[in-house]
């Protein structure tokens, strides 16, 4: 069995040092690119609902540029992803076995498609449930909407980001199982809390009302659902190589 790669302390630091460095470069200027395509960005957002059926205002000098950041370091954001989860590969790498590094490599672009889905379920799904939620609060209490762009974006964001980061979750416990760190039955014995940290956790990571509460933990639980799912069908499978390799 090849060994890994064994390097001193001071060693691990320089090399993480450079793929800091790389990524840094990577994400300013992929930053660049999307203040340049914001505009692009902005208008597709304006012209699709819940944004097409409200006014936008502007309440302080500052938000046009504030919302120009939000989109371009969100697209820089998606666009580093890839980067950097190969970059971090090539980090990591060295100090794992063949096993486990075949396993690391398998999920990168899992979890690059796992992202995307996530925002798309969060901007397409999510947002628009939770906007008219909230919308309705407001003519029920006979207020007049009016809206700021940052507000708006603020709102969004709180929304899609923690949304795309849940969706994450069954790559993380597909490769923590793949690697022997985590099994199906001790996810299985931890539902309970694992369902309460969910609760807290939606109540976290979205606006303060019950319904953006609730939309967020459905999914949540699902994914966890899924996540003990194919936890079992990695374990099975890693078992199985197992007793082959020794017979």
């Amino acid at each position: 069995m090849v060994k890994p790669v064994i390097m001193s302390f001071l060693e691990h630091l320089v090399e993480l040092r450079k793929q800091i460095i790389v990524i840094a470069i990577v994400f300013a200027v992929c930053t660049g690119i999307g203040i340049g395509v914001a505009p692009l960005i902005l208008d597709a957002i304006k012209s699709a609902p819940p944004a097409s059926r409200m006014e936008w205002n502007a309440f302080s000098p500052f938000d046009g540029v504030r919302v120009y950041m939000v989109i371009a370091m969100v697209l820089a954001l998606a666009l580093t992803l890839p980067v950097a989860l190969a970059l971090i590969w090539s980090f990591v790498k060295k100090g794992l076995y063949p096993h486990e590094r075949a396993a690391t490599l398998r999920y990168i672009p899992y979890s690059v498609i796992c992202f995307v889905a996530g925002i798309s379920f969060g901007y397409f799904v999510v947002l628009p449930m939770s906007f008219s939620f909230v919308n309705k609060i407001s003519e029920n209490l006979h207020l007049t909407e009016t809206y700021g762009v940052a507000e708006y974006f603020s709102f969004m964001m709180n929304i899609v980001l923690p949304v795309a980061a849940a969706f994450e979750l069954p790559i993380v416990v597909m490769f923590l199982t793949r690697i022997g760190l985590l099994t199906p039955q001790r996810l299985k014995r931890s539902r309970r809390y694992a369902y309460l940290i969910l609760v807290v956790v939606s109540n976290l990571m979205t606006p303060p009302d019950f319904v953006s509460d609730f939309l967020l933990l459905i999914p949540l639980i699902l994914l966890f659902e899924i996540s003990v799912w194919l936890s079992s069908s990695v374990y099975r499978k890693r078992i199985a190589a197992a007793e082959s390799y020794a017979s």
